[in-house]
């Protein structure tokens, strides 16, 4: 079968690989679609630690199943050959305490498609049965292959526990930005604004009403406490991870507020820790998603909450690299790009 295989910083080539075949209890699913995730790009630059080449990358996907396991049934008994699906492409234990405490995602022996086995930048992709759902009729398979990315956007806003009282901050109007802004607005919480270095970002951000600053060019921090009396926004996402976004972040939060760090761009930042213990401010990690939540994604897309097709960009496999490039530059226009 054809796959994209990474095999070097910024070396991505498409090559004939042995076709996977299902474990007893797995699905073996004929790829539809299959975004390009952030955590994807810092691994092509060579600096992501989950991902070695040569590697199938590719997690955010939809497709067919074409081959059961013949344990399948067990785990899920919901999936047939034909039927169109996405899959949690977070495999867990089961049995620790943080699987048992219903924090999946932060389990010790947690395994991601696309990096600790291969993804779904190919022809066809092997997952546990387990962990694929089954689509509604009315959602579409380009649809279906955003699951994954507003599961992260839900998982932030649960994490930082927003209620309609909350005003709000969103800093990064990249594919998790423009998914966390649009489920705040369903969630009654106020944007006060968002901020992006980029200008065709910054005109998705302004689509959904929000008003979109450059943090080179405008005053943000005086534009929030403007629009907050003078306390900053109670909640912010940061959903870029850079040292200035996470300065940022803490400039702009009202004391007492919260500080949801979302993006992984830097393994290490300074940040001014005597602030954030005098003004009691929460910083917290939000890592991917539970199984819940998953669901919960694929059900508010099915049900049109969310939409980003203005900006989708599909583009065959073959042309995965050149894709990867184009958004490490000046993509333009796009938010996110499905290969199929």
């Amino acid at each position: 079968m054809k796959a994209l295989v990474y095999e070097a910083p910024r070396v991505m080539n498409l090559r004939d690989v042995p076709e996977p075949a299902p474990g007893p209890d797995e699905a073996l699913i004929q790829v539809a679609f299959s975004g390009i995730c952030g955590s994807e790009l810092s691994g092509f630059l060579g600096q992501n630690s989950l991902r070695r080449p040569p590697l199938i990358m590719g997690h955010e996907f939809s497709g067919t199943i074409v081959a059961l396991g013949e344990q399948a049934a067990l785990f899920n008994p919901d999936l047939a050959i034909g039927r169109r699906v996405t899959a949690n492409p977070l495999a867990y234990c089961g049995r620790c305490r943080y699987c048992l405490g219903g924090r999946h995602q932060l389990c010790p022996q947690r395994r991601l498609l696309g990096a600790h086995r291969p993804g779904s930048y190919a022809a066809l992709v092997a997952a546990p049965a387990a962990s694929v759902l089954p689509l509604p009729d009315t959602l579409s398979l380009e649809h279906a292959a955003l699951t994954e990315p507003l599961a992260c956007a839900l998982r932030a806003i649960q994490q930082a526990g927003c209620t309609a009282l909350d005003r709000a901050a969103v800093i990064g109007l990249g594919p998790i930005g423009l998914l966390t802004l649009q489920a705040l607005r369903h969630f009654g919480v106020e944007i006060v604004c968002a901020t992006d270095t980029d200008a065709d970002r910054r005109a998705m951000g302004a689509h959904f009403g929000v008003r979109a600053l450059d943090p080179l060019a405008d005053d943000v921090a005086a534009e929030v406490r403007v629009a907050t009396e003078g306390i900053g926004a109670d909640v912010i996402f940061d959903a870029v991870g850079t040292d200035a976004t996470r300065r940022q972040a803490l400039e702009l939060v009202a004391s007492g507020g919260r500080v949801v760090l979302v993006g992984l761009h830097a393994e290490e930042s300074p940040i001014p820790i005597n602030a954030v213990i005098r003004r009691e401010v929460s910083l917290l990690g939000s890592f991917a998603y539970t199984p819940n939540i998953f669901a919960a994604a694929l059900s508010w897309l099915a049900a049109g909450r969310i939409t980003i097709d203005p900006w989708l960009l599909k583009a065959p496999l073959a042309e995965g690299g050149a894709c990867f490039e184009r958004l490490l530059g000046k993509p333009g226009p796009v938010a996110k790009i499905l290969l199929h």
